[in-house]
């Protein structure tokens, strides 16, 4: 055995490798290896194991691999091969495992690949293989699992009947379509299904759980009709079900049962109908349940509150009546809370500050009334609180302006609310507010100027009067944002600038009371300082990092527990295993995870090589510093991050598309991104920059703006990422900075000054 695992060697396989001609296992897995694989290894005749995975090798997979008849195992996953499949496999005929994942192999998959008899598990995931899959895998009778997910394959799946012993089948992100009725029938011993994201119509196979085993059936994102298969009523096996994007009917009173095992399960966005019933209050392992987007009616059954698990409940876009439960205050754990567009009516319930994990809150488009409830200022952990379209009374309560981590949205607007806007000066990290269409009345409080994350507010059709705040956000403000109201007035678009009469019918309101301005300094003084106290402490806590000889320690920046969040997302990727990597840089590996709550998020694991710790370790600091407390919407989210001895990460927003570079590179996605999106990205990262240069104080400097570190979701938008090397200029001080940087962005001028 020749064994260099995870040993941090980098350069190319030699040559020379060859020349051991007995070698039976060869493992060069967990390194920085590149180049290609050396045709040399013909040589190794008796090599029964390869393993080569999470390295960076590049080029064809050689051809001169068939010719080692002795291979059970070849690992080539999470590397940088490209080319075909070569057909000469068909020569490996006692190959047990042959794992080509995350790659960019292309072309078809060959049909000689039915030949291998003894192939137990077949993964070729995340790579750019086309065409149809070749009606040979179906007579593969050792096959247990097949891995073809994230590629371009089209056509109908071909009858995998005689697979009798397949336990996993993964189709998902492909371009399939078809019926998939017959081809599963006969797979018994199923246990792990994965259709979504393709093009599948017909009927779900009735018998789809006939082996009792199914415990993970996910086919989101098809056009499937008919009605819920009715096996699922009594699997009890199952853990996760996501259904949810199709057009499935049925009751779902009667066509599901109690799982004991279940933790996921979206039905959402299909014509399901009927009343929820209280059977789904005794799963008790439930961490999901989405149902939104469908027809159905009657109340939310109060045996709901008996999910001492459930993080997610979202119930929105039905016909449900009746009053919000007050038992919902039981779900301690609950993360989003999403009933909205329904029927609802009565009061909010004031037991909704119990919720004190609550991150998500929408209640909007209902029939509501009464004030909102004082307590909804203890859900502290809140980043997006909408009530709109309403019939809400009374005065915003003061305690809203305590939700300091509110960020992407604070909705109030379509309801009855009266009285004066509280102070909102501590919401720093919103984006978004919206209180328009209400009865608000006096001045707008110049504590807006310190909400330097705003980039949308609406105070449009209220009572409001007297000057805006006079910040660039204000300035630029479209007329929309403030019309219908008594009086305001400033540099805004569309508003009158304010003279000296209306500043001093403002200030005359102000000196009828005296009282409360020799009070309010005096107490304003005093919490000041102890916020500041507090604010010192916490930031301390942000930017000393904790060291080695302390245990993990996972601060929560977003709606994390720590401790939580930390086993979730080790349990999510199997300690990083590499089939979930992405990317990876000098820097550190960026792993795709889906935690317990169905949220995705990016993961970048910190290299932790000796040589390199101090260097990553400035910049695990550095980043996590400069994103802790800046938002906006061209600049990637930094939820979280974890610092121990046995590894160091930081927790990110997930942006589907990736780095501009990656698309860039590919003819297929550079080809959607045309010449109108990529003046929009110019525009969406000069944004991020202009504010990283001009509303944040101190100044941010990126220090490396690349195609690599530019980030596209899904619409295209651009988000900054990767801040490293990033440094704080203080006004105070010299801001002198090294080299720093991706050689061919750095300016010439700079660069020629590193080099005599």
């Amino acid at each position: 055995m020749f064994n260099l695992r995870n040993n941090q060697i980098s350069g190319s396989i030699p040559g020379e490798i060859g020349n051991l001609k007995n070698l039976v296992e060869l493992h060069l897995e967990l390194n920085h290896l590149n180049g290609p694989i050396p045709p040399t290894l013909q040589n190794l005749t008796h090599l029964r194991l390869l393993y080569s995975f999470n390295n960076q090798i590049s080029g064809l997979i050689p051809p001169e691999i068939g010719s080692l008849a002795n291979l059970m195992d070849i690992e080539l996953d999470q590397n940088l091969l490209t080319g075909p499949i070569p057909s000469s496999l068909v020569n490996l005929t006692k190959l047990n495992y042959l794992f080509l994942s995350h790659n960019q192999i292309s072309g078809s998959i060959p049909r000689e690949i039915g030949c291998l008899k003894s192939l137990s598990q077949l993964y070729l995931t995340s790579n750019q293989i086309s065409g149809p899959i070749p009606g040979e895998i179906g007579s593969m009778k050792s096959l247990v699992e097949l891995d073809l997910d994230s590629n371009n394959l089209s056509g109908q799946v071909p009858p995998l009947s005689n697979t009798s012993n397949l336990r996993v089948l993964r189709l998902h992100y492909n371009q399939l379509s078809g019926s998939m009725f017959e081809q599963i029938v006969n797979l018994s011993k199923l246990a792990k299904l994965e259709l979504n994201s393709n093009y599948f119509s017909g009927s779900i196979p009735p018998e789809i759980c006939q082996s009792g085993e199914l415990y993970w059936f996910t086919a989101y994102n098809n056009q499937f009709t008919g009605p819920i298969p009715h096996s699922l009523k009594n699997c009890t096996s199952l853990v996760r079900v996501r259904l949810e994007e199709n057009q499935l009917i049925g009751n779902v009173s009667e066509d599901f049962g109690v799982y004991p095992h279940l933790e996921y399960m979206d039905l959402s966005s299909n014509q399901l109908h009927g009343d929820l019933s209280p059977k789904w209050g005794e799963c008790y392992n439930l961490t999901t349940l989405q149902i939104s987007k469908n027809k159905l009616t009657g109340s939310i059954p109060p045996e709901l509150g008996q999910l001492s698990r459930l993080v997610v409940l979202d119930l929105s876009s039905n016909f449900l009546v009746g009053e919000i439960p007050v038992h919902t205050s039981s779900l301690t754990l609950l993360s989003t809370l999403n009933l909205s567009n329904n029927q609802l009516s009565g009061r909010i319930p004031q037991q909704i500050g119990i919720l004190a994990n609550l991150g998500i809150l929408d209640l909007s488009l209902n029939h509501l009334i009464g004030p909102i409830p004082v307590e909804i200022g203890d859900c502290l952990k809140l980043i997006s609180l909408k009530l709109s379209g309403n019939d809400l009374n009374g005065s915003i309560p003061a305690q809203v302006g305590n939700l300091v981590k509110l960020q992407v949205l604070l909705d109030l607007s379509h309801n009855s609310l009266f009285g004066k806007i509280p102070t909102l000066g501590k919401l720093t990290m919103l984006e978004t507010l919206n209180l328009s269409h209400n009865q608000l009345s006096g001045s707008v409080s110049n504590s807006f100027q310190n909400m330097l994350s705003l980039s949308s507010i609406d105070l449009s059709y209220n009572d409001l009067e007297g000057p805006i705040p006079d910040n660039r956000l204000f300035r630029q403000a479209p007329a929309e944002w403030f019309l219908h109201n008594r009086g305001l007035c400033g540099q805004a678009q569309g508003l009158l600038p304010c003279d000296s009469s209306s500043k001093e019918k403002v200030f005359g309101r102000k000196k009828r009371k005296v009282l409360l301005y020799v009070l309010v300094p005096i107490f304003g003084t005093i919490f000041m300082l102890l916020m500041a106290a507090v604010l010192y402490h916490k930031r301390r806590n942000i930017t000393e990092l904790p060291r080695e000889s302390r245990n993990t320690d996972f601060f929560s920046i977003w709606n994390f527990d720590g401790k939580v969040a930390y086993e979730d997302i080790i349990r999510a990727t199997e300690n990083f295993d590499g089939k979930y990597c992405i990317g990876t840089g000098g820097y550190g590996s960026v792993y795709k995870v889906e935690l317990s709550t169905g949220q995705t998020v990016a993961i970048k694991k910190i290299h932790s090589a000796e040589d390199q710790g101090v260097a990553d370790e400035k910049c695990f600091r550095s980043e996590i510093k400069t994103l802790a407390e800046i938002r906006h919407r061209n600049i990637v989210k930094l939820f979280g991050f974890c610092s121990s001895p046995q590894c160091m990460f930081l927790v990110y927003e997930y942006v589907e598309r990736g780095s501009l570079a990656a698309i860039l590179t590919n003819e297929e996605e550079a080809k959607q991104l045309d010449w109108l999106k990529r003046v929009n990205v110019i525009k969406d990262t000069s944004q991020g920059l202009s504010y990283l240069h001009h509303d944040c104080s101190p100044p941010i400097v990126h220090r490396d703006i690349s195609s690599n570190n530019i980030l596209l979701d899904l619409d295209f938008k651009a988000c900054v990422s990767d801040f490293g090397t990033a440094r704080l200029l203080r006004a105070d001080s010299s801001n002198w900075t090294t080299l720093a940087g991706t050689r061919g962005y750095i300016a010439p001028g700079e660069l020629l000054m590193t080099h005599p």
